[in-house]
């Protein structure tokens, strides 16, 4: 069993005098758009697929059991709000629930907790990583320079929003919530997202985005679909 939801109370309860170490994943992403190719539910889908391969590849450890714990879907996500479908939620409500989720699984004595995060906005970061410290449980950081050198140079460059990068992982996990018609047809918009986002600013129609992604778009190649993903579990299999 790989999710801790899905475990009864006297099994959890378990769970802290058994020879093998809990750890706890927490996937959390954002709802936002992802082109007109992807689905909203891009970054915690891919979490949640990051999450689910670390604990696949810790089933049979001698002294770990890992366990997904309910996603967290909502995070700060400003930048989208332009297009339909983004729902955003402000600094302080991303920190609340992330300490307050965390903290009420330390006061039962699972201490080993790691936040699993694939949106990248820098303001969520940076609250993801205020409400991490502050609440003494791990933080899976990509965007740290030593962390995004093992991923794709496409990530690295930061022109992946809704390009290869995410689209192939979101490929390998459902396909078919992906729109291959039109991911085809995309044009080429490379464009690094950091210096076109300082804070506030929304990404809109005039940066040609209404039929573009941030990235160049993934031709439907199943085999290079599933590529980045098993180098993503590693940090938290280690």
């Amino acid at each position: 069993m790989l999710y801790f939801a899905e475990l009864t109370s006297p099994q959890v309860a378990g769970l802290l005098t058994a020879p093998r170490r809990p750890v706890l994943l927490l996937p959390v992403g954002a709802i936002e758009p992802h082109g007109p190719h992807a689905p909203l539910a891009t970054d915690p889908m891919i979490s949640i697929g990051v999450c689910e391969r670390v604990a696949e590849r810790l089933a049979d450890h001698p002294s770990i059991r890992a366990l997904i714990l309910p996603p967290l879907p909502y995070g700060v996500t400003r930048y989208a709000s332009a297009f339909p479908g983004a729902v955003h939620v402000s600094e302080e409500t991303l920190y609340a629930i992330v300490t307050d989720v965390c903290g009420s699984l330390v006061k039962q004595g699972f201490v080993d907790i790691i936040v699993v995060n694939n949106h990248f906005e820098p303001e969520h970061v940076a609250t993801l990583r205020r409400a991490t410290a502050a609440a003494g449980v791990g933080y899976l950081d990509l965007v740290r320079r030593a962390n995004a050198a093992r991923l794709t140079p496409e990530f690295q460059s930061g022109s992946c929003h809704a390009g290869q990068y995410e689209t192939s992982l979101v490929l390998a996990s459902r396909p078919d919530l992906v729109d291959r018609e039109t991911m085809a047809s995309l044009p080429s918009f490379e464009v690094d997202m950091l210096p076109r986002c300082p804070l506030g600013t929304r990404i809109s129609s005039r940066w040609g985005w209404n039929r573009r992604t941030a990235a160049r778009p993934l031709r439907p190649r199943p085999r290079k679909a599933s590529r980045p993903m098993p180098c993503l579990p590693t940090w938290s299999s280690n």
